[in-house]
């Protein structure tokens, strides 16, 4: 056992009100984790934060815990914090595979989920342990979406997302990849075919655009794009990133270790809104930042550049008689995503909100009956725990509905709430 473990463990101060609890989006009760870590119960931990987190081995690397759990700790008002997340990923990662699983019987009722990102994974594994035939629709040869299409192998390695993989084959999770709903298949073609409710978990694949003259040029590319197979990708040895956000640090990072001689981002305000880890880890590889900089054009020998500054209502304003062309190979655009409209254009009765995300009610219902959604389909990019957060919801309402529609009682859920409480 690594001995910083054990360090950082005792370090934590079992505070009766726990702020690092409070700074979790999920609400892990981070100090009984670490108590019956202390008390040599790890499985018990392990068991607790998967029935919190269905993806706790993930959001313990992904997770941007200095702003969450360890931005919180009151350790780290004087000192630094506790380490939570290597406690919770040396947890979760050692017990993954010896977890035991109280699954219900099989209920009779199927699920349809499409998508295998971080909503669709954990609306998979909630219900398939509550006795509900799951079905993932992938349109990818393997499943994880944004967990191995969008985020680099060296922060969250491959081999966590083909763990998962087992895990729901292990319960009886069956798989449908390279298979597109919204083509040839309908959602209403699956309601038809007896899923008593539909899950959507697609995500946010389409690349938000700059609006700018030259996007369309061979040297341009976006982020989730690049992010998807960087080996196919030749962006020579000088490149330009428009943008600040984690994804952005993902592909300054990713592009050095594809060999990229120079990588330089361009932040539009006067910091980066990534997280200060993944800025820091960003410099630490040697990745250049140019603040108050942002692209209005884009040429063949790379972006014209200008400065930026805050007017007096707070709104950027462009200071276009600084502009200059700032020679580089590829220019990479990674100012956000949102989801792609291929099941709304098939099937009419979803519609998009005024943000061009999935429409739902605050129970997860779409505007289609049975249709449920979650994740960054319905909030556009987001975090990967908030979208474990609100998918733990939404497929209570789903099983909600479910029962409902087959004239069961509905399921008294007060205990589970009060043990989240405590």
């Amino acid at each position: 056992m690594a001995v910083h473990i054990m360090d950082e463990a005792s370090r934590c101060l079992q505070c009766k009100k726990p702020r690092c609890r409070e700074g979790c989006p999920i609400n892990t009760n981070i100090p009984e984790m670490i108590r019956l870590f202390r008390e040599d119960q790890m499985m018990a931990a392990a068991q607790m934060l998967f029935a919190n987190n269905p993806l706790s081995v993930v959001c313990s690397l992904v997770c941007d815990h200095e702003k969450q759990c360890e931005g919180h700790c009151v350790r780290g008002i004087k000192e630094s914090p506790v380490h939570i997340s290597a406690i919770e990923n040396y947890i979760s990662d050692s017990c993954f595979e010896r977890l035991k699983h109280d699954q219900q019987p099989k209920n009779g009722m199927k699920v349809a989920v499409i998508g295998s990102g971080p909503a669709g994974i954990t609306i998979a594994l909630v219900l398939a342990l509550r006795g509900y035939s799951i079905t993932v629709f992938e349109t990818r040869d393997k499943i994880g979406g944004i967990l191995r299409y969008g985020i680099p192998d060296f922060r969250l390695p491959h081999s966590v997302i083909d763990r998962y993989y087992e895990k729901m084959k292990s319960l009886g999770i069956l798989f449908r990849p390279n298979f597109a709903v919204g083509g040839s298949v309908s959602i209403q073609d699956l309601l038809n075919d007896g899923y008593k409710s539909v899950f959507i978990g697609t995500g946010a694949w389409r690349p938000r655009r700059l609006n700018i003259p030259g996007e369309t040029f061979g040297n341009v590319q976006y982020a989730i794009n690049y992010l998807n197979n960087p080996d196919v990708y030749d962006l020579g040895e000088k490149v330009a990133i428009i943008g600040s956000g984690n994804a952005a640090m993902d592909v300054a990072r990713t592009a050095i270790r594809q060999g990229a001689k120079e990588v330089t981002v361009y932040v539009r305000g006067s910091s980066v809104s990534a997280s200060p880890d993944e800025y820091e880890y960003a410099k630490l590889d040697g990745v250049q930042f140019e603040l108050n900089q942002t692209a209005i054009e884009i040429k063949d020998e790379g972006p014209v550049i200008c400065d930026t500054r805050k007017n007096e209502d707070g709104k950027t304003e462009l200071l276009k008689d600084t502009a200059r062309l700032v020679q580089a190979n590829s220019v990479i655009i990674a100012v956000s995503q949102v989801p792609q409209d291929k099941l709304v254009n098939r099937d009419k009765e979803l519609h998009l909100n005024e943000k061009g995300n999935l429409e739902t009610n605050e129970r997860g219902e779409t505007t289609m009956e049975g249709v449920f959604a979650s994740g960054d389909v319905v909030t556009g990019a987001r975090t990967v725990v908030s979208a474990v957060r609100y998918s733990k919801e939404i497929a209570n309402d789903m099983e909600d509905y479910m029962r409902a529609k087959a004239g069961l009682p509905p399921i008294d859920r007060s205990a589970e709430a009060s043990s989240d409480k405590a």
